[in-house]
């Protein structure tokens, strides 16, 4: 992953050389430039895209409460199984 500052300087020195062109672009072909200069740059970084985050936050939810469930089952199966205290 690349360090912030590296991160931003690429993108600003790609961008220099979008905008500085000789000759202007037309509009769309330079959106399609500027998102692919975008996606260039977050290819680099080390994340995940909004449906794998999403997805994955739908798991741990799930073994959460599973988990949960299998701690109270334990609880329940302790207490049973502990011997009565004499108070």
């Amino acid at each position: 992953m690349l360090p912030p500052k590296a991160f931003l300087d690429a993108i600003g020195a790609q961008a220099s050389r979008l905008f500085n062109g000789e000759s202007p672009l037309p509009r769309a072909e330079f959106e399609a430039q500027f998102k692919a200069l975008v996606q260039s740059a977050l290819s680099k970084l080390d994340v995940v895209s909004r449906e794998e985050f999403d997805s994955q936050m739908v798991v741990l939810a799930r073994t959460r409460a599973r988990l949960e469930a299998l701690e109270a089952k334990v609880a329940e199966l302790e207490q049973k199984l502990a011997p009565p205290t004499d108070d």
